[in-house]
């Protein structure tokens, strides 16, 4: 008796089509969030698709997204523009931040471990070793790293939940901080330094009050680059 051949269905194409969804929504929102679409640029869904290697459908519903999360604006008049983030926006942003941070390390101050001391020394040594280099990117991230680590030491996941969306809308604002005041690399170093010092000495409101400090900084910088 010769067997039989078992007959498969065709894999559906579902998978694929939400696989190429996500990954255009991806490397257009690290493109956003890097700067390399600066506010104010116009995209092209068929120029982003030649770019992403992809079709039209996975990049317009990319689009979708990024619009409903505030990154781009949509119209047919304009067009696709990437939107510059107001003014309310920026210190709305700087301000929730400011109220977390604060209670985040004035929280956490002296109950750090040995291994998560040596983590945000490991971090604070990269930021050392890239003073006066401008290396933007880099600055932004080993930034990321330093706020966040704290964060996630803490261990409330919901805390964790809301940073990373903060995270993700403050990465433009700091890479455009970089950008207009390249020193700020370097005295962004110098108060994460005063500011770590602090929580690991158990200084919890000295921490919080150099956090807020810190991010006003920030925000003086974008808001009134001269001052």
């Amino acid at each position: 008796m010769s067997a039989q051949l078992a007959i498969h269905p065709p894999a559906s194409p579902l998978p694929a089509r939400a696989y190429l969804k996500d990954e255009a929504y991806t490397q257009l929102k690290q493109r956003l969030l890097s700067s390399h679409y600066p506010p104010g640029s116009f995209l092209s869904e068929r120029q982003l698709a030649r770019d992403f290697g992809m079709s039209k459908t996975p990049v317009k519903a990319a689009l979708e997204r990024l619009e409903a999360e505030g990154y781009v604006s949509v119209s047919p008049q304009q067009g696709i523009v990437v939107r510059e983030l107001s003014i309310r926006e920026i210190a709305d942003q700087y301000e929730i931040r400011s109220a977390l941070e604060s209670y985040v390390v004035r929280t956490l101050a002296g109950r750090l471990t040995p291994r998560q001391v040596e983590s945000v020394q490991g971090n604070l040594q990269a930021q050392a070793d890239l003073r006066g280099t401008s290396e933007v990117g880099r600055g932004v991230e080993l930034d990321a790293v330093f706020h966040t680590q704290f964060v996630e030491f803490l261990g409330n996941q919901e805390i964790v939940r809301v940073f990373g969306q903060l995270r993700d809308r403050m990465q433009r604002i700091v890479t455009r901080v970089f950008q207009i005041t390249p020193t700020r690399i370097d005295s962004s170093y110098n108060e994460h330094v005063d500011i770590a010092t602090a929580i690991i000495a158990g200084q919890g409101p000295k921490a919080a009050a150099l956090m807020v400090a810190h991010l006003e900084r920030g925000k003086q910088l974008i808001l009134s680059p001269r001052a």
